[in-house]
């Protein structure tokens, strides 16, 4: 497609403008439609981020299906059980990923699923590193494009809109599809305006996504700004200087982002940053993990007051928020309740507990439509209490409010009877110069019960790694003598979803793998 003018998504050298992408999309439900898929059914996207990604997933909504995201990384098996979990009718798929594994091509087609190739565009193969033999499409395979070319846009929408059915990552278990109840248009026109406000979209707005797709906020983000912005960038991969060059060149206002990505952006020199005009930044929304209050004072520092973090969950949808000026006054919190949203930190008993102690957060966002885990009735309704939603979060309140978190439940360390939220600890020592990123786990001790390992990566440059008594000293100063770990290991790389959230479970096996209790 050639670039115009009046384009608003743009990915590397290729523009679309919305009628473009419109009409592809109508298209594609037409073409949806005549292969059998009915409302209600999944239709699986194994897509980087491309304009591939929102055709398709306009087209599902067009026809009443579910768009099911599936993250790329994973693993064949774990892509295998997501397709047969949700009983997907039809696989979208970028060609070098499928051409990877193509025991998931023999899969899907056994379980009677169509496949549809998209073509891997330039700008994906170089961010991947890839060469034109990995993404070509197989002879005889239906290519995205040719399969458009053979319908006639739909003429009459489905009455009611779904909401994208995202898989959890799974960081616990094997993960589960997140299915909404299909929604009016009406009801989804007033829910849209609550994302928009958390988001900061407006018309006109120009936005840019820096995050994969396939996770639940990047994705909500993305759909709504390629409605309503007059520019919507699409990053194939995070890069730190190239996000800090569309912004520039693109003038960009919004972006959801994770906050590993700020920790990256602050490693970079002063020399490279203030290369780079970032102040058409108005709304920088963070959200997905913890975000330590020193980085995002860094962020504001440099950005100016256009931070804004939510916290939320697929499950449960936007509970609080906060703009710079509160996180300023208020390091750490994550914000008041947003208007329609109840949310409690409850005991082990069900009850709330006091201001300032910690409990296990409960919420719900009113117009938020309901859901069940896909074929898991029963989990879905062992996480709520009252009406009220659970994801394992503990967090407590001040007396005006505000929410501050802790950690996940899962992720709490008890050391000699103490409870201990290693989020704390990882907030203050990724601070620290000369670490990239850092895991605070709790493994066995025989005195103890549990006491605490921290996992660190340090930056590439061996002069700037600080050394264990260092890190021990900067800890010291910052933390009571109990959260400091007392073991420390390097790491040359931590396994960090694009999220955000790191798989604890995976860094705590090798420690417990022969203890009768595991965590």
């Amino acid at each position: 497609m050639s670039v115009t003018t009046d384009a608003v998504l743009h990915c590397g050298a290729r523009s679309i403008t919305r009628d473009e992408l419109k009409q592809r999309s109508l298209t594609a439900a037409s073409g949806l439609q005549a292969i059998g898929v009915m409302p209600g059914q999944a239709v699986a996207l194994l897509l980087r981020n491309d304009f591939a990604f929102f055709e398709a997933s306009f087209a599902a909504t067009a026809i009443g299906a579910y768009a099911l995201p599936i993250n790329w990384h994973l693993a064949a098996a774990e892509i295998t059980y997501v397709l047969n979990d949700s009983q997907a009718k039809v696989l979208i798929a970028h060609s070098d990923l499928l051409n990877a594994i193509p025991d998931i091509v023999a899969s899907a087609r056994r379980a009677g699923v169509t496949i549809l190739y998209v073509a891997t565009p330039a700008e994906s193969r170089a961010a991947a590193g890839l060469d034109e033999t990995a993404c070509a499409v197989p002879t005889g395979a239906s290519e995205w494009n040719d399969w458009l070319n053979g319908y006639e846009p739909l003429e009459a929408l489905h009455g009611q809109l779904t909401e994208t059915m995202i898989y959890t990552s799974g960081t616990t278990g094997k993960p589960k599809g997140v299915r909404r109840v299909p929604q009016s248009r009406e009801h989804a026109a007033e829910f849209a305006k609550i994302r928009d406000q958390i988001y900061g979209i407006r018309a006109g707005s120009r936005a840019i996504v820096p995050g994969p797709l396939y996770h639940s906020a990047p994705n909500s983000f993305g759909l709504r700004a390629s409605q309503r912005s007059s520019c919507l960038v699409l990053m194939p991969r995070f890069d730190t200087e190239v996000f800090l060059q569309q912004v520039a060149q693109h003038r960009i206002s919004n972006v959801f982002m994770v906050p590993t990505m700020l920790v990256r952006l602050l490693k970079l020199p002063q020399a490279v940053r203030e290369q780079y005009d970032v102040t058409s930044l108005e709304h920088v929304t963070i959200a997905a993990a913890p975000c330590a209050p020193d980085i995002k004072r860094a962020i504001i520092e440099w950005w100016g007051p256009v931070v804004h973090e939510f916290y939320g969950a697929t499950e449960m949808g936007y509970m609080t928020a906060c703009t710079s000026k509160e996180s300023l006054q208020r390091p750490g919190t994550v914000g008041r309740a947003v208007s329609g949203a109840t949310i409690k930190a409850l005991d082990e008993a069900g009850e709330e507990v006091p201001v300032g102690e910690a409990g296990e957060l409960y919420g719900r966002l009113s117009l938020f439509p309901d859901f069940t885990y896909n074929n898991r009735a029963q989990e879905r309704a062992a996480i709520e209490r009252d009406g009220l939603i659970t994801c394992g979060d503990v967090g407590y309140f001040d007396d005006d409010g505000y929410l501050y978190l802790c950690d996940r439940r899962r992720e709490m360390v008890i050391s000699g009877g103490v409870n201990i939220y290693p989020a704390e600890i990882e907030s203050v020592l990724v601070g620290m110069p000369g670490i990239l990123d850092c895991a605070v786990i709790g493994i066995p001790d025989e005195e103890f019960g549990e006491s605490l390992l921290a996992l660190v990566q340090p930056v590439m440059d061996a002069d700037r790694v600080p050394t264990q008594p260092q890190m021990i000293a900067w800890l010291r100063e910052r933390l009571a003598g109990f959260k400091v770990p007392r073991q420390i290991e390097f790491r040359t790389e931590l396994p960090r979803d694009d999220s955000g959230k790191i798989y604890k479970r995976h860094l705590r096996e090798p420690y417990w793998q022969d203890q009768q209790r595991r965590i």
